[in-house]
C-alpha cells in the first residue's frame, strides 16, 4: 500500500468518525433542534457527489469514507424531518 494511500484512510477514518457522536447523539435523544434542515440537506448532497467522484476513481478511502457518512447523515436528516 502506498503513503499516498494510507493517508486517505487516515483521513477516511478521521473525518468519518468525527461524526459518529453527533449521530449518536441524535438518535439517542431524538433532538433535532439544533440541526440545521438547510445545511444537512446540502451536506447530504455533497457527500453524494463525493462518493461519485470517488466511485468515478476507484478510490477506495473516498468510497468507503463518505459511504458511512452518507448513511448517517441520511438517517439524521430523515430524523429531523420526522421530529420538527
Amino acid at each position: 500500500m502506498q503513503l499516498s494511500e494510507l493517508i486517505g484512510y487516515a483521513a477516511a477514518f478521521l473525518t468519518t468518525s468525527s461524526f459518529v457522536p453527533q449521530a449518536v447523539h441524535t438518535f439517542k435523544t431524538k433532538d433535532v433542534r439544533g440541526i440545521s434542515l438547510t445545511m444537512y440537506s446540502f451536506f447530504v448532497v455533497g457527500i453524494s457527489l463525493w462518493l461519485v467522484y470517488g466511485l468515478l476513481l476507484n478510490a477506495w478511502p473516498i468510497v468507503i469514507a463518505n459511504a458511512v457518512t452518507l448513511t448517517l447523515a441520511v438517517a439524521i436528516l430523515a430524523m429531523k424531518l420526522k421530529y420538527r
